[in-house]
């Protein structure tokens, strides 16, 4: 069990309900019992099958570790409901209305989730509901037992003083890097082309002479990859990553109706409403991006050649020059500071997209690049700096240079001891009851160690 306590909370964040549930029958079996709650055998064999049909990979005995996840979590959150702490029917809504989008992203669309699940989308918010509110209640319970634990420098050094050295990790080039980025606004004559290309779409879809299907497939619509998929959306109205016009937009069209030609942040787009469903829509669009000329990108390096001399001169700190230059919304949110998978800042070369190393070659930690031209995902033209922040060479691990890192780890450890004594405290006040196939598993000795000394 020793520094696996916290497992639990990493899988209940991905892994909320089994698309393969069976039915809970007689032929069903129970494994486990704490308190009121109960752990079905079924239970612990669909969260395996969904965790390999996602590509997760499985330890050796996953279903210790998934036991364990369950037990966890049913414990975390019979406290927090004999300690009445609050969740909301709105917070638990939200919850489930972002696992849906996942799920439609994940899997290509609505139609297709349904097909996989065997279930209307509907039906399987109505299944996420128990355990979103449990997923909530056991992270707000697992927070205010840890929620307060720091770490010192003191605890960090003697935290790497313990580990076996041959067993540290050896890490590749790993750098920190920001960037600011310049958007110059396209001439009135390109955003005047563009939306008379999009009513002659419009004209042409209205007359029967082409479908919006037709218009993408010969590539009709300027969103990378949008062609693909005939420039078909599943949204919610309460998704923050839609632009407000758009979204609001596909709320005030009738099902089969075509907008007009209209502006975004993004560009300028007609839209058809396919469906709608209460929050949920499904919407198909073709959007146009004004293109900008050298004329209009000289602008644009201008303005980032006087912010580069200011930050050269160190009249003007990184993210301040984010925050007040930077076109890119997004990276205001993190000081135009580059993030990876679970928000790392610490990123290895093959993260980066491809036109930032050759400029990386150039740079010493602290330096800035001088401005270059930038095409985004959505194949917006731009000008952009970099900062390097930070950068490693190929090493083991130590203290100098992954000083953030072993404290995390450190935090971690810390706060895993505090949630061990935590259950070992609490694990009395309930009945608990572990099958017998059950016992032997290290990861569960907590619960069956409890379970003995009734």
């Amino acid at each position: 069990m020793k520094k696996r306590v916290l497992l639990f909370i990493s899988f209940i964040t991905i892994y909320m309900v089994s698309f393969a549930q069976p039915s809970k029958t007689n032929a069903d079996k129970i494994i486990a019992v704490i308190g009121s709650k109960i752990v079905l055998k079924s239970d612990v064999d669909n969260r395996l099958q969904d965790m390999q049909r996602q590509g997760v990979e499985v330890p050796e005995n996953g279903k210790c570790y998934v036991l364990q996840d369950y037990l966890g979590t049913k414990t975390l959150v019979l406290q927090a409901e004999k300690d009445s702490i609050p969740v909301s029917d709105e917070d638990i809504e939200n919850d489930i209305d972002n696992k849906i989008r996942q799920y439609i992203n994940q899997f290509g669309g609505k139609e297709e989730l349904e097909k996989i699940a065997g279930k209307t989308v509907y039906q399987l918010k109505e299944d996420f509901k128990e355990s979103s509110k449990d997923q909530k209640l056991a992270t707000a319970m697992r927070n205010k037992i840890v929620g307060d634990i720091r770490i010192t420098p003191f605890e960090v050094k003697k935290y790497f003083e313990k580990l076996v050295k041959d067993s540290l990790p050896f890490y590749e080039t790993e750098v920190e890097i920001g960037e600011i980025i310049a958007y110059p606004r396209a001439s009135r004559e390109a955003e005047e082309y563009c939306k008379e290309q999009l009513t002659e779409f419009k004209i042409q879809i209205e007359s029967g002479k082409k479908t919006m299907n037709q218009i993408c497939k010969i590539g009709g619509s300027d969103e990378p990859g949008s062609n693909e998929r005939f420039g078909r959306m599943d949204i919610n109205r309460e998704q923050k990553d839609i632009d407000p016009t758009f979204m609001a937009k596909s709320f005030t069209l009738k099902e089969g109706q075509l907008s007009n030609p209209f502006k975004s942040k993004f560009g300028y787009h007609i839209l058809q409403l396919i469906n709608r469903n209460g929050n949920d829509a499904t919407v198909q669009h073709i959007i146009k991006i004004p293109q900008v000329t050298a004329v209009e990108l000289k602008q644009g390096f201008e303005k980032l050649d006087t912010v580069r001399a200011k930050l050269i001169a160190g009249t003007l700190d990184f993210g301040a020059a984010v925050s007040k230059y930077s076109d890119d919304e997004y990276s205001k949110f993190t000081a135009g500071i580059k993030q990876g998978a679970g928000g790392s800042t610490f990123l290895t070369i093959d993260q980066l997209d491809k036109d930032i190393v050759p400029i990386l070659k150039n740079l010493r930690p602290g330096g800035f690049s001088q401005p270059t031209e930038y095409t985004d995902a959505s194949g917006k033209r731009g000008v952009r700096i970099i900062f390097l922040k930070t950068k490693t060479e190929p090493h083991r691990e130590n203290l100098k240079d992954d000083y953030s890192k072993i404290a995390d780890k450190a935090l971690a450890e810390k706060k895993e001891g505090a949630l061990e004594k935590w259950f070992n405290t609490k694990l009395s006040n309930y009945y608990i009851m572990i099958d017998p196939a059950y016992r032997d598993c290290e990861s569960v000795k907590l619960w069956v160690n409890a379970m003995t000394k009734k």
